[in-house]
């Protein structure tokens, strides 16, 4: 029989449904609906103060929602009885890690081995190091951060919920988070981590969704948010060229210096192609855009927000 409060089989992992909060005038959280699927990495993006932690705190039993409500592998996270039965699978690393100064690395992990189970400790500690054996107040933010990543994954939860993983690691450590995280999702793990860091999103996130001022602008998958933006195109013609020489839709943010010119498009490429085919062009280089630009869609201004 299932505990209290758990629901039928879903694909969903976790399933928001009108989640709203409120602090006294404040709307924290306003109506999120979104679902993250079993075996996706789901990126939560916002800057500070856009209420990305508040949903992690709500997801998790740490506050009670205002009004509606989600579910945590199959768990109503109303429902304290049934988010303890699950919570044994669901591993959690937090923004700012409370750890005891007082312990070392390795009494933090055995405590937390008794309590949830420690598995896959050794695999985890050959990935990132923190020094085991010093007491947790001489850690720098690096070292504290790997820490909390080896007691978020150690135990082989089926969820992981992080809220700024790469806070702190250094660019090496952060390229070994990201392909261990995108292993673990071949594996079959489901990950949902908020982030303002934009570049750790195109490289590791299937899915993600855009949170302003409290409220969800949009859910997508990273390729077509970044289709949404068009190509960055870099021309190098014999003679200058101007947009006007173009002559086509789908031309933006165009400029020039000299003979190279460089913009955004948005239109057909057939188009592009055929307007480049009357000019002699020595080179052209077509890219993605940074996903900071398609970011400041959402952020530019409210003329942007969508």
């Amino acid at each position: 029989m299932k505990p209290c409060g758990v629901l039928g089989p879903t694909m969903a992992t976790v399933e928001v449904r009108g989640l709203t909060k409120r602090y006294g005038d404040t709307l924290a959280n306003d109506h999120l609906e979104f679902a993250v699927e079993s075996g996706e990495i789901f990126g939560y993006l916002g800057p500070n103060g856009s209420g990305k932690s508040t949903t992690i705190r709500q997801l998790l039993g740490f506050q009670s929602p205002t009004d509606g409500t989600a579910t945590v592998l199959g768990a109503d996270i109303r429902d304290e009885r049934a988010l303890r039965s699950v919570r044994g699978r669901i591993g959690f690393l937090p923004g700012e890690p409370a750890f005891d100064g007082s312990v070392t690395g390795a009494e933090f992990l055995n405590y937390q081995g008794r309590l949830k189970g420690d598995s896959r400790r050794g695999e985890l500690l050959e990935l990132f190091t923190p020094p085991l054996d010093r007491k947790i107040r001489e850690y720098s933010t690096g070292n504290k951060q790997m820490l909390g990543i080896v007691q978020a994954f150690m135990h082989d939860p089926d969820l992981v919920v992080m809220d700024e993983p790469t806070a702190g690691l250094d660019p090496l450590k952060q390229e070994a988070f990201n392909r261990f995280l995108r292993d673990e999702r071949d594996a079959g793990k489901t990950v949902f981590f908020s982030s303002h860091v934009l570049g750790e999103v195109r490289r590791v996130c299937d899915r993600v969704g855009i949170i302003r001022d409290g409220r969800l602008v949009t859910v997508e998958n990273v390729e077509d948010l970044l289709a949404r933006g068009g190509k960055r195109v870099r021309v190098h013609t014999e003679r200058p060229l101007t947009a006007e020489d173009l002559g086509i839709d789908g031309v933006v943010d165009f400029e020039s210096e000299g003979r190279q010119a460089k913009f955004t498009f948005t239109g057909d490429y057939d188009d592009l192609f055929e307007a480049l085919s009357a000019h002699r062009v020595i080179d052209v280089e077509i890219d993605e855009p940074p996903i900071e630009e398609v970011f400041m869609h959402f952020y530019g201004g409210e003329d942007g927000a969508a």
